[in-house]
Order: C-alpha cells, then sequence, then structure tokens
C-alpha cells in the first residue's frame, strides 16, 4: 500500500499509490506521519490523512494558505475570512481553517511539527505562513488531542517548509479577477546549500491582494442580492432627521437611497419633510468593501548542522507582517448611539431649525466611511537536538527543543465619532462678525482651534472638512500573545512480536501563554461611536506527558495479511482548570494485500483561550430576526406564538428599523447596541469523541488506481459558546429554555433591548459523515500521461443543542453545511507540456425564506431540525471550474497560465451570508466565488 500523490490541491485525496510499494519502503529511512509519533516506513496508518505537495498548490494558482485549505471539501464556511469585513475584532484581515465546520480554533495548525501562533481568541492565522516556502501540507482528519494536546479536535494542519535546498529560485505570479479587481500579486525568493554535515536555507515572500468594492458587482451591490434591493436599505441615510412636537422630520434633498445628493438649507423648519421616505434610506454597501486588500512580507530562515553521526543541531525562524484594511460605511449616529453618553443638538445652536429646543437627531456621517487598518506582526523561532542510537537492537530517535511565538496586531481607525467634541460641536454657537460660525457664545465665545460647529442636519452637503476633522475619532488598540513551549521526545522498538517490532513513543512538553488586548481608550470609556470593548489580559501554563504505543498483532496470515494496534494516552495539567486524560485507539487490518481497514477512537478536549476566559467583553450590533415579528418571525409555531403573546407582544407585532418603521426583511441589524464575548474564568474545556472507520482499496489489477472511503462521527460536548443573538431568542421563543429568555430584555415598544450573549459551556454539537477518495493514474499513453482525481464529502448531520436537556437543532443541508462537496481533476503531462482541470462542486442547500411568497420555493416547509422556523428556500448545486496550462522551459524554468471559474458563474442569492457576517448575500463562498480569475505563474531555478 503506498502514498497518493495529487494533480492539485483542490483536488487532495487520502494517503494512495505513487510511492513505492512495502517491499521496497522497508529499505527507505522511516518517517513520521502527522497523527502519529512513532517513526515508520510505511506513509500509510490509522488516521487518514491529506498530503498537498508544493507542485499540487501550484496547480491551484492560489497564493496563500488561507484559499488553498479552503478548498477543501472538509473545510467549512469560514467564520473569518477577507469578505466578512462587517466582523469587527483583530482576527479580521486574517485566515483560518475551519475543518468539518467545528470551528477555526477546534482544528491544530502545526508547522513543521510544531504548534504555531494563535490570537488570544485561539484562532491561528495561516496567512502568515508564505505558501512559496512550503514543502507540502498534511491535514489529519481526526481528532489527535492524545498526541498533540488541545485544539485538536476537528483535525490537524501540519505545514512543512522546505528545509534541503541546494541553489536558488525565483518565482512569481499575478492575477486579476475579469472585473479588473482583487489583483493577487506573490513574488519569493529562496537560496540554500546542503552539505553532509550541514543545511541551510533563506527566503523572503511578498504577497499582496487588492481591494473588491461590493458596489461592483451585480449581486453583492444591495444587501440581499438584487432581487430585493430595498430591502437591505439601512433606515439611516445621509440626512438630518429628528422628532419635534411628536412628528418626525427630515432634510429635503436630491438624492436617493444610491446617490447623496444635495441638502437644503438646514437651518429652515420649512425645508424639511414629515416621515421617513423611500429617498431618506441608505445602501450602505455602497460605501462597502467585498473583499479587504492584504499585504504580506516573510523572511525565513532554517539551518540544521550535524554535530556528530548520531545528534542534529536545528533552529529556524521566521517574521512575516501583514497588513491589511477593512472600510464599511458611515457611522449611523444618533443621539443615543452610546446610551450612557447620549448627545443633542442644542437650542442654541446656530444650526438648529427649532431655535430654544434640544433635539434628539438621526443621521449617517457618510463623509467619514468606517476605515480600519492592521498590521499583524508574526514571530516565531524554535531550536533543538535530535538524534538516534540504537537500543535493545531496535533504533530510536529522539528530539529535545524550545518553541517561541510571538503575534502582534496594532489597529488604527477612522471614521467613528468622538462624542465628547461632538457634544462642543453641536453645543452652543453663533455667527460672529467676520460671518464664521463659532462654538460659544457671542458673549463667551470658544476660540475655533478649540471648538468648530457642525450642521449635522445639514447632510455631505453641508460638512465642511474642519468640522469632520474635528469630530472623527481617532482610535488605536493593541494585542499581543505569547508561547513558549518546551517539549522532548524519544521513539523506537522495544522488542519483537511475531508480526513485527512492537514500537513506543513517549514525550514531555511544558507551554506558557499569555497575552493582553487594550482596546483604545476613549472607544472603551464610551466616548466614541465605536463598539466599548473592556481590556483583556491573562496567562496560564500547561505541564503534559504522552506515550504512544504501537503493536503488529498479524501478519501474512490467511485472511490476515496483517493487523495492527496503535494506543496513545496524554495527560494534561493546566494551571487555570485542572488535569485532563485523553486516549485514542487505532487499528489497521489487511485482509488482504490490496485492501486496507482502519479506524480509530479518540477522546479529545480544548483548552479555554485567553480570550474566552479572560475577554474584556464588547458592544455589538447584531443582525437578529424577532421571532415574534408577525411577517418574518416565526409565530406559524404554536409554541413561538404562545411565548409571544405570553410576553405582552400583540398578534400584529413589528420589529423596527432604525428609522421606526417595521423591518422589510428579515435578520435587520439591532438599533441598540447588544453586548457579546465577556470572559469566564471558570469555563472548562470541550471534550470530544471522534470515531473514524474506512479503507483503502488498491487492486493489483488496476495498475495505479488508489480509493479511500472514511467515516467519521465527532461529537463535542460542555462546548465553549458564544451565541448569536438569533440563537438566543430561538431558544426562548421556540424552545423556551429560561436560561437564555433572561438574557434580553424588551422596551415599552417590544423592541428587543439589552440582549447579553457571552461564553458559557453549553449544550453539544456532533456531525459525521463520509469522505471519498479516488485517484488513478492512467496508464501512458502516445499522447501524454493522465491522472484523474476525485474527492467527496458528504455530510450526514451536523447537530446542535444549547443545552444537554434543549432539542437537537440539525444543521446538515443548510447554507454552509451543504450535504455534498466534491472537487474532480484530471492532470496531464506530455514532455515539457502540462495542464489541469479542475472542478468545483458545491451542493444544493436550504436557505430562509424572505417571506412566504419570496425567495421561498418550499413555503410549506418544516421540521424540528430546521433552524429558521417555517418555510424554506432550496437553492440548486453550483459548480465552478478551474483550468491550468504548463510549459517548462529550457532554462529551468516555469511557466504556467491558468483561470479559475472560467464560465464565470454566479454563485445563488443566499439570504443565510448576510446572517453569517458578510456584507451581502450573494455568495456561496464568499473567499473564493468573486468570478473569473485569470493568472500567470513563472518559476526560475539556479
Amino acid at each position: 500500500m503506498g502514498a497518493l500523490t495529487i494533480a492539485g490541491a483542490v483536488y487532495a485525496q487520502d494517503a494512495g499509490s505513487d510511492q513505492p510499494s512495502q517491499d521496497s519502503a522497508k529499505k527507505l529511512e522511516t518517517i513520521t506521519v502527522t497523527g502519529s509519533r512513532i517513526r515508520s516506513v510505511d506513509v500509510e496508518t490509522a488516521q487518514p490523512v491529506i498530503s498537498l505537495s508544493q507542485a499540487d498548490i501550484q496547480k491551484t494558482g492560489l497564493t496563500n494558505v488561507g484559499d488553498i485549505l479552503q478548498n477543501l471539501t472538509i473545510t467549512g464556511q469560514p467564520t473569518f475570512s477577507k469578505a466578512a469585513v462587517l466582523t469587527s475584532n483583530t482576527e479580521e484581515g486574517g485566515q483560518y481553517v475551519n475543518l468539518y465546520n467545528l470551528g477555526e480554533n477546534r482544528t491544530l495548525v502545526l508547522v513543521n511539527g510544531k504548534r504555531w501562533m494563535t490570537s488570544l481568541n485561539g484562532y491561528t492565522d495561516v496567512s502568515t505562513i508564505p505558501a512559496a516556502l512550503i514543502d507540502r501540507i498534511e491535514i489529519l482528519k481526526d481528532g489527535a488531542s492524545s498526541i498533540y494536546g488541545s485544539d485538536a479536535v476537528a483535525g490537524v494542519v501540519n505545514i512543512i517548509l522546505k528545509d534541503h535546498v541546494n541553489g536558488a529560485s525565483v518565482s512569481g505570479s499575478i492575477g486579476q479577477n475579469q472585473g479588473g479587481d482583487g489583483t493577487q500579486q506573490a513574488y519569493s525568493f529562496t537560496v540554500g546549500n546542503t552539505t553532509e554535515k550541514s543545511s541551510l536555507v533563506f527566503a523572503a515572500t511578498y504577497n499582496k491582494t487588492s481591494t473588491v468594492w461590493a458596489k461592483d458587482r451585480d449581486i453583492t451591490r444591495y444587501t440581499y442580492g438584487p432581487y430585493e434591493e430595498s430591502a437591505g436599505y439601512s433606515g439611516t441615510g445621509p440626512w438630518g432627521r429628528f422628532t419635534y412636537n411628536g412628528k418626525t422630520y427630515v432634510l429635503n434633498h436630491t438624492g436617493d437611497p444610491n446617490n447623496i445628493g444635495v441638502g437644503a438649507d438646514a437651518t429652515q423648519l420649512s425645508n424639511y419633510h414629515v416621515g421617513v421616505q423611500p429617498n431618506d434610506y441608505f445602501n450602505a454597501t455602497n460605501q462597502m468593501m467585498e473583499q479587504l486588500p492584504t499585504e504580506l512580507k516573510s523572511i525565513f530562515t532554517e539551518g540544521s548542522y550535524k554535530l556528530s553521526d548520531n545528534v542534529t543541531f536545528k533552529a529556524n525562524g521566521m517574521y512575516a507582517e501583514r497588513d491589511s484594511s477593512t472600510q464599511v460605511a458611515g457611522y449611523p449616529l444618533k443621539s443615543t448611539s452610546q446610551p450612557n453618553f447620549p448627545v443633542y443638538i442644542s437650542g442654541q445652536s446656530y444650526y438648529n431649525p427649532v431655535p430654544g429646543t434640544d433635539l434628539s437627531f438621526v443621521r449617517r456621517i457618510t463623509e467619514l466611511p468606517r476605515v480600519t487598518s492592521e498590521s499583524a506582526k508574526s514571530l516565531h523561532f524554535d531550536a533543538g537536538f535530535e538524534g538516534d542510537f540504537e537500543f535493545l537492537d531496535h533504533p530510536w530517535n529522539w528530539d529535545a527543543g524550545f518553541d517561541y511565538n510571538k503575534y502582534d496586531v496594532d489597529s488604527t481607525g477612522t471614521g467613528n465619532i468622538n462624542l465628547l467634541n461632538l457634544q462642543k460641536a453641536l453645543g452652543p454657537s453663533f455667527l460672529n462678525s467676520q460671518g464664521v460660525v463659532q462654538c460659544g457664545t457671542a458673549a463667551n465665545p470658544i476660540a475655533l482651534s478649540q471648538c468648530v460647529p457642525f450642521n449635522i442636519l445639514g447632510g455631505p452637503s453641508a460638512s465642511t472638512k474642519a468640522a469632520l476633522n474635528y469630530i472623527m475619532a481617532r482610535e488605536q488598540s493593541t494585542s499581543q500573545s505569547i508561547s513558549k513551549d518546551f517539549s522532548a521526545n524519544i521513539t523506537g522498538g522495544l522488542f519483537e512480536l511475531p508480526a513485527g517490532t512492537f514500537s513506543f513513543a513517549a514525550g514531555v512538553e511544558h507551554r506558557n501563554a499569555n497575552g493582553y488586548d487594550t482596546p483604545d481608550e476613549l472607544a472603551s470609556a464610551g466616548y466614541t461611536t465605536d463598539l466599548a470593548a473592556g481590556a483583556t489580559v491573562g496567562s496560564y501554563t500547561t505541564n503534559e506527558a504522552y506515550v504512544e504505543l504501537n503493536a503488529p498483532l498479524l501478519k501474512d496470515l490467511p485472511g490476515a495479511k496483517s493487523l495492527d494496534l496503535d494506543v496513545a494516552s496524554r495527560y494534561s495539567h493546566y494551571s487555570n482548570f485542572g488535569s485532563t486524560t485523553n486516549n485514542k485507539y487505532s487499528f489497521t487490518y489487511s485482509p488482504i494485500e490490496d485492501l486496507m481497514l482502519r479506524g480509530t477512537f479518540a477522546k479529545g478536549f480544548r483548552a479555554p483561550t485567553l480570550g474566552d476566559l479572560f475577554g474584556g467583553g464588547s458592544q455589538t450590533f447584531d443582525n437578529y430576526t424577532d421571532p415574534c415579528d408577525a411577517k418574518y418571525g416565526s409565530l406559524s409555531n404554536p409554541t413561538v406564538a404562545k411565548n409571544c403573546a405570553a410576553a405582552g407582544l400583540p398578534a400584529n407585532f413589528r420589529q423596527t428599523d432604525t428609522a421606526g418603521n417595521a423591518v422589510q426583511g428579515p435578520n435587520q441589524q439591532s438599533t441598540t447596541p447588544f453586548v457579546t464575548g465577556a470572559g469566564n474564568q471558570y469555563l472548562q474545556p470541550e471534550h470530544s469523541t471522534t470515531r473514524t472507520l474506512g479503507l483503502v482499496y488498491s487492486p493489483h489489477y488496476v495498475d495505479g488506481l488508489d480509493m479511500t472511503l472514511d467515516y467519521y462521527d465527532i461529537k463535542i460536548t460542555n462546548v465553549i459558546t458564544a451565541i448569536d443573538a438569533n440563537y438566543v431568542l430561538d431558544q426562548c421563543y421556540q424552545y423556551s429554555v429560561q436560561e437564555f429568555c433572561s438574557a434580553f430584555q424588551r422596551d415599552a415598544n417590544g423592541q428587543v433591548v439589552n440582549l447579553h450573549r457571552g461564553n458559557a459551556n453549553l449544550g453539544w454539537l456532533e456531525t459525521t459523515g463520509y469522505n471519498l477518495g479516488v485517484n488513478y493514474r492512467l496508464p501512458a499513453f502516445s499522447f501524454g500521461k493522465f491522472v484523474f482525481n476525485m474527492n467527496v464529502n458528504y455530510l450526514d448531520d451536523w447537530n446542535q443543542a444549547s443545552t444537554d436537556g434543549a432539542p437537537a437543532i440539525n444543521y446538515a443541508g443548510q447554507y454552509g453545511l451543504p450535504h455534498w462537496r466534491a472537487n474532480l481533476g484530471l492532470d496531464w503531462t506530455l514532455g515539457k507540456w502540462g495542464a489541469t482541470w479542475g472542478i468545483r462542486y458545491y451542493g444544493a442547500f436550504l436557505d430562509q425564506c424572505w417571506d412566504e411568497t419570496t425567495h421561498c420555493n418550499m413555503p410549506n416547509y418544516t421540521s424540528v431540525n430546521w433552524g429558521y422556523g417555517t418555510g424554506a428556500n432550496r437553492n440548486g448545486a453550483i459548480v465552478f471550474n478551474d483550468a491550468q496550462v504548463r510549459y517548462q522551459l529550457p532554462w529551468k524554468a516555469q511557466v504556467s497560465f491558468g483561470m479559475r471559474d472560467i464560465f464565470n458563474k454566479k454563485p445563488p442569492n443566499t439570504i443565510s451570508a448576510y446572517t453569517g457576517g458578510y456584507n451581502s448575500s450573494g455568495s456561496i463562498d464568499p473567499t473564493l466565488d468573486l468570478g473569473r480569475y485569470i493568472y500567470l505563474q513563472y518559476n526560475q531555478q539556479f
């Protein structure tokens, strides 16, 4: 049984056929495969592993690790991505791996087998790892806490960098979306020298991705897609609005939701109309990015020196800087944007249309789009010794070393409003003798250098640069996460059994993690319109030890070509919550030479992160649908209707927007800030149980064919949950869970206010499914060599329950969790020519309905497992096609030309995408489906 090579990263498969047979493999040096510490001559293990080579990566045309891994069929919808510009946290701008849709912080990322740096919330930004430096990527598709400790619940991604180079190489890649945006550039330089005793590698890389604007595509130009344009408009437009004598006044203007226009004289009450009209709304996506720009610079060096025949010293270091920025629409400002620090237009303001009366106002400051710039600096260093020796007539290997990871993020922000200055700018003002409006009164003027009056009701056409500069907040925040890791491992054979060597591995590890997040001081105090957040600071230490045993029980017997058992156990002691022990049991069984059966049963855990434990919490404006809303809620559910009535809400109750009007669609943004993310120092670790069962089949009568089929079942209990507003409301009204009903209040008009959603150990989640892999290296023809490969993931169930006693909801088949995902590829080579054709298949899925008649082809659909109430909209499957052509040039170079999404396939309009944090609903995978992408690559060896 050999190892399978893949035609492209998009088409990755499990271990299979391109390596030597077992007989020749016995002559090879032993290796360590991700998921086990025991060295072996065989790449086939009980653990299902995908392997991607540098050549595979090159064939995708992708230039960063995040996009490469996002192509895997077991990778789920990203929580944070280049397209989720509405997300507000230190992770935004990076890219993360979400195996099996179990969350990015449940996937452990290793580099060269060692833990990589994480944020305070446990997320590993893989975009900081330059793709050009990668030798291969191994993805372990099951849990491995017994070997690696915390976080290896969904699986392990082990990124192995180049460590032996002779000579130098340069590479470059440039590509662009057909629309002329989203340009990607990637350049690298690598040089190295390898001798019998030493090796040294140095590399530098540069990657840059330009902006994609939402307004430049029909499908992303509106919040809920082109079929329902006005529903996504914000009730807070660019023109001043205030309430006086029980009436709402809006300034007359020439604009509409997509065009700013010019406003009338805001000081005259006669220039206002009563009531919010359609043209007073605003399409916020006009100012938003669809994909944020990023720039990555990195340097890497690796060296080793053989101190003796049996001892080698190794060290490597990497420094990377990632710069990114996001832009969203100007702030929808109102007097009570910060409820604890309201700001009003003074009755003595020169610009007040009702002199003598303080006015409460509403107005979006479109002149100041909110821009957040982030600089993430990653520093990694590790050094150690490794060696080998003979013991009990068996070879043994050992290593001991130290790892250091430091992750710093500096964020600056513009576009939010300084409420202290706004209060002064809207305070008393007068027209001075020079004809200039000045703060203060004629009797007590305030110098223009200390205060600039702001004509807030006049809209963009009345704003001055000086006034905007005066009221704009300039914010800065910093965060840092540091980990230090000391480890030692040993592995070797203990004694011989009739079927082979009984092998052993053991190790110890001491790790310390600490960090902080310091938000902007003014914002944290609640004196800006930014989301007020508290500081985070904390640390913990862990001491761990593990042991792994491998026993070959049967060999070369009738009906039992081989049978091996592997047992591993890890003990972990954390300073913050205590101890946990996790075991893993695995087997491989080959009844005949062509067929191998494999299976694992593993216990795992995820320790609470620094953010989980010590997070300061933050304000948030959630998108939610009130279950009690008469049009978009779930009143057709008898339990919901009963609970809403018990809350004192009438049957015709409507959720309202920021204009006070009934919402025009589901999942509208809250009109007051909610609170999320407060740390909980009493959190306990999550626990997981993983079961896998699979087979690897390489029939001897079909040379070059390998097939794998694996079943997986991963259940996580005691889940550390940061729940969203919809979840809180649904658990209260649909499932009558009282602890969620007490997490919010309703104001005098029945609107949801003061909703708190934090971190807690709540309930469980479980996913089950099947992975199918096929790789077929066809016989050589006169017109070339062909390799066909296919990788299919079938998601059977994805169940979640809020508490142990609450009913489970099965989200499989809904947006982000299609039952089927598949990649197919065909690779061709002939002499110096090569080509690859790939197909990415996303299966059909259910989306929530807009209402009973719109975007709702299954209006009568209902199920206890359906997360959106009654009614569903089924979106059909979608297929993307990719291709690349390559040519080997005579001077040790290769040039490649390729296209992704050749047929410029448009994804289905999906309401749930906006709920998931994207700024529009026009997306099935917002990191990848931006239309046809054309690229050119050049690689030169020296």
